[in-house]
């Protein structure tokens, strides 16, 4: 009993001086892997079921990134958890999906990509490490590994399980124990496994990363006397579930965990990347850093989308389907050929809201009878809301279940606006952008999200295409805005 107090009293001192974060994506930018190569830094996220691949960002002092690639463009179901590696001249992602691992490779890390190889090993959030004499192995949840060939593209043995966890204590409120997320980093001649515990959504206290380190990769594994390295201790917190972290070193020689979290005014953005410095111990433990000035949080790149380029920007993806090979762009105009009958079954390019509050915009036209189009905030199936419309009607959709119709008299061509207010919902329609008519405000958005859905992903942005024909789009706003 003594030794929990202690634990916990040493845990929440931790906490109350390691609150301090920085942002780096705001929005869906759930379960980063990072990897270092040389002075550059390359980071990658879950796609889950969106569609064109893994997004590649790169950074050069880990605060400022840009979009350079789609890694992978096709695999069945939703990929989750990836691990971004470089072994030798090559790159390697490997992800779970469609209840096995997977892996491609590159020899640039711009592509070509290979297609998805399949490891056949099951688990998720796989995390590869290299032994000094260049043996690999695939960690996966559950605290298992899987040696792998030399070339890390097969298994070359059995799973085992040589971890399991650090036990939190009782009275915490979490979803499950939920072993997740092995990273490794071999230091100093010790494998140092940081991994996710608690569950990653559910309450605001669920997640947490943790480590523990061996000098062999079977074990014995002993867990760090200061876990969790990072947790949500209340839900008064401004960042609720934090955990899934990857320790990097910084260009400066700081060392840093970057993880996800729930902002808990926005929760249906996702999950954001953020960044906490660490530091080494004399005991060969990394820890917290008490104290540290933090720097200025960086920006990524406007989402707006003039498309006034032939090649599909970086921000744009597909719902269950690749969406690169059905968009096609030409003088300043999208043309996205239509398909199914309402959003639940339509096709559908998204794009990864990062603000609170944004307005979004599209200038919208219909080309035939029986094809209809529209703009929506798209969670999944089961929940979305905005405007769709075909030649004779026009409708309203509050949620994925109920919806208001109205005649149809601004005819083929229409401009929509979606302002989203922090989870309340207006929808205004123009004719020429000059006078704007509000068809329905404060429509109640705010349980678009896990907690009530599932599949740890967002509510986006969406254009959307129905029917026979082609939708065309003249351009794409998205403008934040204040609460």
């Amino acid at each position: 009993m003594a030794k929990r107090l202690l634990l916990i009293i040493g845990s929440y001192l931790l906490a109350i001086n390691a609150w301090a974060q920085v942002v780096l994506m705001p929005g869906d930018y759930a379960d980063p892997s990072v990897l270092k190569d040389g002075d550059d830094y390359y980071m990658t996220h879950s796609p889950f079921h969106y569609q064109p691949g893994f997004l590649i960002w790169h950074s050069r002092d880990l605060l400022h990134w840009e979009p350079i690639c789609r890694a992978g463009e096709d695999w069945n179901g939703s990929a989750w958890a990836p691990d971004l590696q470089k072994v030798d001249d090559t790159y390697y992602i490997y992800f779970p999906a469609n209840e096995t691992n997977w892996v491609i490779t590159a020899k640039d890390i711009r592509g070509p990509w290979t297609k998805p190889i399949d490891l056949k090993i099951g688990g998720i959030d796989p995390g590869l490490v290299v032994t000094p004499d260049g043996k690999r192995y695939l960690f996966t949840n559950a605290g298992q590994v899987t040696p792998l060939t030399d070339d890390g593209l097969a298994r070359a043995g059995q799973t085992e399980t040589v971890y399991h966890g650090w036990e939190y204590p009782r009275e915490w409120q979490t979803e499950c124990m939920c072993l997740e997320s092995p990273k490794l980093t071999y230091h100093n001649g010790y494998y140092y496994m940081t991994s996710a515990e608690g569950g990653t959504a559910g309450p605001a206290t669920s997640h947490m990363a943790v480590t523990a380190r061996s000098k062999s990769i079977y074990g014995p594994w002993e867990n760090s006397p200061y876990n969790p390295i990072v947790h949500t201790y209340s839900a008064d917190e401004q960042w609720w579930s934090k955990g899934h972290g990857t320790i990097v070193e910084g260009p400066d020689g700081q060392w840093w965990m970057i993880y996800h979290a729930y902002n808990k005014s926005a929760y249906s953005l996702g999950r954001y990347t953020l960044m906490e410095p660490i530091e080494w111990t004399q005991g060969g433990w990394y820890r917290p850093v008490k104290d540290m000035k933090l720097p200025t949080s960086g920006s990524l790149p406007h989402l707006s989308d003039d498309f006034s380029s032939d090649i599909l920007g970086w921000q744009w993806t597909g719902w269950k389907e690749n969406i690169l090979s059905a968009a096609t762009i030409q003088n300043g105009t999208l043309s996205l050929p239509g398909k199914g009958t309402s959003p639940k079954d339509g096709r559908l390019m998204l794009t990864t809201a990062t603000d609170i509050c944004y307005d979004v915009e599209s200038d919208i036209t219909i080309d035939k009878k029986g094809n209809h189009a529209g703009l929506l905030l798209f969670y999944d199936e089961n929940a979305f809301a905005g405007l769709t419309f075909d030649n004779n009607t026009i409708t309203i959709h509050l949620n994925a279940t109920t919806h208001k119709t109205m005649p149809n008299t601004y005819g083929r061509h229409l401009k929509i606006r979606l302002e989203n207010k922090g989870g309340s919902l207006n929808i205004l329609i123009s004719k020429d952008g000059d006078k704007w008519e509000v068809l329905s405000h404060n429509i109640d958005i705010s349980e678009f999200h896990h907690n009530k859905y599932g599949g740890f992903i967002a509510l986006r942005p969406a254009l959307y295409s129905g029917g026979g024909g082609k939708v065309r789009f003249q351009y794409f706003n998205y403008n934040p805005q204040v609460k």
